[in-house]
């Protein structure tokens, strides 16, 4: 990726004074026969002053800066800042950045420029700077995992048998859902009491269906990959779409899912679905995919 990035950086080098526009041309000599080459390169203005932000339209994966006289990080999944480590000849190019995303990868030429009005503060990468690739890491998109969530939300509950009561609440699985290398498990729960409930965190565990001495019993902590609704608080009602990354587990254990209340009191719920439940996982139904968003 590097050896690439520099090899078009010296293929630019030549033509950086173009001023608020995204593309540029040069002809290339090649063999002794002189070829013309339009090179789509942004080109975005920095200033030792100002901090700039890139918002990319999906979560970023990799950053890559072809020069150290930049300064960034990623501060959040779909936004980098940079910023110049010093001033710097005004026009002078300091080098490349590439976002590279879940599906696409943005590429910007970066140009010093001493009126910090002129250097881009929040920059929206737009589509027509998005370059289509199949990242391998990504399994599906954060945006397509979250359209499934959704349409999942919206259809019918089909899954009866997993449910669990405590303290005055009650809960239950609605459906359970593979969608490639993912699990959607819908779940909602009912508040029968007068006392609203404040969600303090919400884990899923991998455990044992009996638990025995300290020593001997295994319990793994999961990671959601996605939750739907980042609901804090509910009076009688809650439905919530967690997703995990697929997984197999034996007999003897079971997948559970756990709600903490935030007061004193602590109120915690529990439910547990079997590797039978998660054996009969649906695959994605008609009335899923007419709650799609289309396309």
């Amino acid at each position: 990726m590097k050896s690439i990035l520099l090899t078009l950086s010296l293929l630019v080098s030549g033509f950086i004074s173009i001023k608020a526009t995204p593309f540029t041309s040069s002809p290339l000599a090649l063999d002794g026969a002189a070829l013309t080459r339009t090179i789509v390169r942004p080109v975005l203005y920095v200033n030792e002053t100002i901090t700039t932000h890139l918002v990319m339209p999906e979560n970023i994966k990799l950053v890559d800066l072809s020069t150290d006289k930049i300064a960034g990080n990623q501060c959040a999944d779909n936004i980098v800042r940079l910023k110049p480590s010093s001033a710097m000849e005004n026009q002078q190019f300091i080098g490349t950045v590439t976002l590279v995303g879940e599906r696409n990868i943005a590429l910007y030429d970066l140009l010093y420029t001493k009126n910090p009005k002129e250097a881009a503060t929040l920059y929206y990468v737009p589509t027509q700077h998005l370059s289509a690739y199949q990242n391998p890491s990504v399994k599906m998109p954060s945006k397509e995992i979250a359209q499934y969530a959704w349409a999942i939300f919206c259809s019918d509950r089909k899954f009866y048998n997993i449910k669990s009561k405590a303290y005055g609440v009650s809960m239950r699985v609605n459906n359970i859902y593979s969608v490639g290398d993912y699990f959607f498990i819908d779940f909602s729960l009912h508040n029968h009491t007068n006392v609203k409930y404040d969600i303090e965190e919400l884990r899923v565990k991998l455990m044992d269906k009996k638990e025995t001495k300290a020593t001997n019993s295994q319990t793994i902590e999961l990671t959601p990959e996605y939750l739907l609704f980042d609901t804090k608080t509910f009076k009688k009602d809650y439905r919530n779409v967690l997703v995990l990354k697929k997984l197999t587990f034996p007999e003897e254990k079971i997948l559970q899912i756990e709600i903490y209340e935030s007061q004193i009191s602590g109120r915690t719920l529990q439910i547990p679905i079997s590797y039978e439940d998660v054996l009969h996982a649906d695959a994605i139904s008609e009335d899923v995919i007419n709650n799609l968003p289309t396309r």
